[in-house]
């Protein structure tokens, strides 16, 4: 577990000492495709949810292809993840620090920034105040000349060979090149499979139907499988290695892809 740790955390934090300008931040908990699930209401998967040793909580969410509303998104997962870490018979007082990344291909605010981060205030007095939460979109369109402009230009190709950001550019050569990457991409496939499928028999038992059971595993497998390879396409790996880690067919592979990138 604390190997897995070390090794999600390698891979992160370069990229959250950039995003957040904390260059001492570290972690103590990495999670990738966390799956947040409601017996009752509509749960959701979180692609990156870590925890750094002030008990802050970081949200790294990359924009979907099928997102029409991208504000009512994030506010809909940060409500998710407040709920996951408030625990029943604790005080509204004890929620952490939240930020939120989302990560966009185009300026979805159309305002020519490469950043945009939320301010809380009010209306009429002009005073700011904050809530702990914190959300800040950045998009991969808009080249500022900023660091963070720097790391979103990488961030679309993701070039194994590309050294410009350091150990970052060093665990991405790993994960793309190296034997040893590729077997810990194939184990979290794996894993976010076996998540799609737990997801899928919780749907279906809301649908109460043996039709809906079978329906809800094909459709959380599907989903996992998709979203999984949109993130492996974004981090510049090749569509047929991708199809081999997510276990389908390379055409259906490359039909994912192209549908992400309208």
């Amino acid at each position: 577990m604390k190997r897995n740790i070390r090794r999600k955390s390698s891979f992160i934090i370069p990229k959250l000492r950039i995003l957040t300008g904390k260059p001492g931040i570290t972690l103590v908990s990495v999670k990738t495709q966390y799956v947040i699930s409601k017996v009752t209401s509509h749960g959701a998967r979180l692609d990156v949810l870590a925890e750094d040793a002030e008990k802050t909580l970081y949200h790294l969410e990359i924009e979907g292809a099928d997102v029409t509303d991208h504000a009512r998104r994030t506010r809909f997962y940060g409500s998710l993840t407040d709920g996951e870490v408030l625990r029943k018979g604790k005080d509204c007082s004890e929620l952490p620090e939240r930020y939120i990344f989302y990560i966009s291909r185009k300026d979805i605010w159309k305002g020519g920034c490469t950043v945009y981060e939320e301010e809380k205030r009010f209306r009429k007095s002009g005073q700011m105040y904050t809530d702990g939460a914190h959300l800040i979109y950045v998009n991969t369109e808009i080249d500022d000349r900023s660091r963070i402009a720097k790391l979103m230009k990488y961030f679309k190709t993701a070039d194994p060979f590309d050294d410009s950001e350091g150990e970052l550019s060093k665990q991405v050569r790993f994960l793309k090149t190296e034997e040893g990457g590729i077997e810990i991409m194939c184990e979290i496939m794996e894993r976010i499979r076996e998540e799609g499928k737990i997801e899928g028999r919780r749907e279906g038992i809301r649908e109460g139907k043996k039709s809906g059971l079978r329906e809800g595993r094909k459709s959380g497998r599907l989903e996992s499988s998709r979203k999984a390879a949109v993130n492996l396409d974004q981090m510049g790996m090749p569509p047929e290695t991708i199809a081999r880690a997510v276990e389908e067919d390379v055409t259906v592979v490359k039909q994912w892809l192209k549908a992400a990138k309208k």
